[in-house]
């Protein structure tokens, strides 16, 4: 299963996606618990917005509804190694190319080139660098299976927007915030952030409302973040991203759309997934594969009714799909707001559900 960019022509440029966010509304650490941060309710129709707390967010379901959820699961990716000649690496584990290879980005990149090797974990673990991709990425050979080793050799790969006040070292919260309550499987560079705000009693309580929860994996890659550098989006690729949707995932979701009831997607990348894995009515097919779907105004979707999302930086991919499920007039006017209202923004700020 591979899904392309599959948006309309469209008059918007990347200027329209641009704001003024102050420094200070980047959050900087999760909230207190989860479900504490605040939710800001747009409803598309009316163009009312409405304050809340995520808190309350099963007020807003109906029973038959389906939330979907992504399942990836961060890895600690990020490593700090050495060359030979001391010089400090660091590194940041993308995607699994072979047992023991991986894509990588390195920096400073200017240092590293092909056959340069680094050194990890007092020498019991090394790369070597295998190749050099036009796109800036290594290809990166270790001696070792990394992946049992990166719990106590790895850290977690806040973006790095993310500045702690003692350097930008996540700390040993981050090993548990900076992740959903019910990640499984293991893949992502970075994590599906609109999850985070989710515990377990508010997702028991989503289903005592009798609403289906399904998941989907989407590994959260590189590509997410990479800048529209170009003045026309439409000219703008994606990195594709690998994601899988089970048979009983599919099922559920197909259950609910068949009769009648509202698609919740938790996440852009959760809204990816089906929309690249669904048919022209809406209908999810199950399986595997890899998409580099770019959804932006004035883009149809077809199969996701309301969704849960974070706050989006200026010019981003994300921001364009947000905006393309609302309406860029009403996203914009919901981020204005939002900003007034002194919200947090982005992976650590507060949630913004779309209705």
């Amino acid at each position: 299963m591979h899904e392309t960019s599959m948006s309309p022509q469209t008059s918007h440029t990347l200027r329209d996606f641009d704001y003024h966010l102050p420094d200070a509304l980047i959050a900087q650490e999760p909230a207190s618990e989860r479900d504490r941060s605040r939710l800001l309710v747009v409803e598309r129709i009316t163009a009312r917005i409405i304050h809340s707390s995520f808190a309350a967010l099963a007020d807003y379901f109906r029973p038959g509804d389906c939330l979907v959820l992504n399942n990836t699961k961060v890895m600690p990716a990020r490593l700090i190694g050495r060359k030979r000649t001391g010089a400090v690496i660091e590194m940041l584990l993308l995607k699994q190319a072979g047992e023991c290879r991986w894509e990588a980005l390195i920096r400073p990149a200017k240092r590293v080139s092909s056959e340069t090797d680094i050194i990890f974990w007092d020498g019991k673990l090394t790369a070597r660098v295998i190749g050099v991709h036009e796109d800036g990425k290594r290809l990166v050979e270790f001696n070792r299976d990394v992946i049992p080793v990166l719990d106590e050799i790895g850290v977690m790969p806040l973006p790095p927007y993310i500045k702690r006040i003692r350097g930008d070292a996540p700390s040993r919260n981050d090993r548990e915030r900076y992740q959903t309550v019910y990640a499984s499987r293991p893949g992502a560079a970075a994590a599906p952030t609109a999850g985070l705000h989710f515990t377990v009693p508010l997702l028991k309580k989503i289903e005592a409302k009798g609403v289906k929860i399904a998941q989907v994996t989407l590994h959260v890659g590189y590509g997410t973040f990479k800048p529209v550098e170009k003045e026309d989006i439409a000219s703008h690729r994606l990195h594709a991203e690998e994601f899988e949707i089970s048979e009983e995932c599919a099922r559920r979701i197909n259950a609910a759309k068949s009769s009648g009831c509202r698609i919740f997607a938790v996440g852009t990348t959760t809204a990816r997934s089906l929309e690249s894995a669904a048919g022209p009515h809406g209908i999810v097919q199950p399986g595997k594969g890899e998409t580099d779907i770019f959804i932006y105004p004035p883009y149809r979707f077809k199969t996701v009714d309301r969704l849960i999302t974070n706050f989006h930086l200026p010019k981003s991919t994300l921001l364009m799909m947000v905006s393309a499920f609302a309406g860029r007039e009403l996203v914009m006017s919901a981020y204005q707001e939002a900003i007034r209202e002194r919200y947090r923004f982005y992976s650590y700020g507060d949630a913004m559900l779309i209705l």
